[in-house]
């Protein structure tokens, strides 16, 4: 009982965070929104400039920055678990360069428009997961190393193919292809989209959960108390993949926030999948929401890509676990 008291209060703190990163990235900019005019326009009323920049700038970005944090979030807890290595997240296994491929593409020729490179760049993500798992599946059996392996291989011949585009991009181009890869919420789509992309991960990882917290402690173990090992590794593969390929779709590739964030979450409430993805979707939303803020305020007028901000965030971070780590013995 008082554990589940203590994650609900954990949940409970998150959720107040997350709507409080969101009530921040609706009030900072160039035009700074009062508390005041903030809730009138959430009321439906509030003057029209202020209607414009909340309703139409600055609320569909917030949200698209907490679904895309969180789907990364969530993409890394599941495939620290899959591949039992810390270092594991999102991009490891290529699909972020799977998507970068394909809409760099896009951009290099010339195909305009936001849906476009987006559609391309899922395109090209769910073409590497299929690369990927055909490769490490090879004769019907596929390991975790052999997996890590191929997708590690995989990534780097996606960052040749991007490299190659990049040198040949003509410079009014280049600029954007850049952005693109830093990391840029600014273009991103429908948010309703990406905030239902996410509850849908969690809810089918959720069913899964035990399971995982079985496979965390060693693929024979779980085996002899029944679980089906190559299913549940097929299952939270796809659904780690899609995740990332919705994430990078949407904003771009964004590092160490599918890294950082399960750690930290860990160390707060434990291993416990069925408290840890859905502490990881909020605070992995927080921590993007609150970058992007970051990145859109820090030199306004002008925006910094927000994945400089989590990778300046995340590196201290990382740090620090790696130290207190040692420091433990663990």
């Amino acid at each position: 009982m008082q554990t589940r008291r203590r994650a609900l209060l954990i949940l409970a703190t998150l959720t107040v965070l997350a709507l409080a990163s969101l009530t921040l990235a609706l009030m900072l900019g160039n035009i700074p929104i009062s508390p005041r005019n903030l809730l009138a326009v959430l009321l439906g009323d509030g003057n029209d400039l202020a209607r414009e920049v909340v309703l139409n700038l600055r609320l569909p970005r917030a949200l698209a920055g907490l679904g895309c944090g969180g789907l990364l979030a969530v993409s890394g807890a599941l495939l620290q678990v899959l591949l039992r290595n810390p270092l594991a997240d999102p991009y490891v296994l290529g699909i972020s360069g799977g998507a970068s491929v394909g809409a760099l593409l896009v951009m290099l020729f010339g195909v305009a428009g936001g849906i476009g490179v987006s559609s391309a760049a899922f395109l090209g993500a769910f073409c590497t997961m299929l690369i990927v798992f055909g490769l490490a599946r090879g004769d019907g059996s596929w390991t975790q190393a052999r997996l890590l392996l191929t997708g590690v291989i995989v990534a780097a011949g996606c960052g040749a193919a991007v490299a190659l585009m990049l040198s040949i991009a003509p410079d009014h181009k280049l600029h954007g292809m850049l952005f693109w890869l830093m990391g840029d919420l600014s273009q991103s789509g429908d948010s309703a989209l990406i905030l239902g992309a996410l509850v849908l991960v969690v809810l089918i990882a959720l069913p899964f959960a035990r399971e995982l917290n079985l496979l965390a402690r060693g693929s024979d173990l779980a085996q002899s108390l029944g679980v089906e090992i190559r299913r549940v590794r097929f299952v939270i593969y796809v659904l780690a993949s899609l995740a990332t390929a919705a994430a990078v779709t949407q904003a771009g590739s964004i590092g160490f926030v599918g890294l950082i964030i399960p750690h930290l979450v860990r160390l707060a409430i434990g291993n416990d999948q069925r408290v840890l993805l859905p502490a990881s979707a909020l605070a992995g939303g927080s921590l993007l929401v609150v970058a992007d803020t970051l990145a859109r305020t820090v030199i306004a007028p002008q925006q910094l890509p927000v994945g400089v901000l989590t990778a300046l965030i995340g590196v201290p971070v990382f740090l620090f676990l790696l130290a207190r780590d040692s420091q433990t013995g663990k």
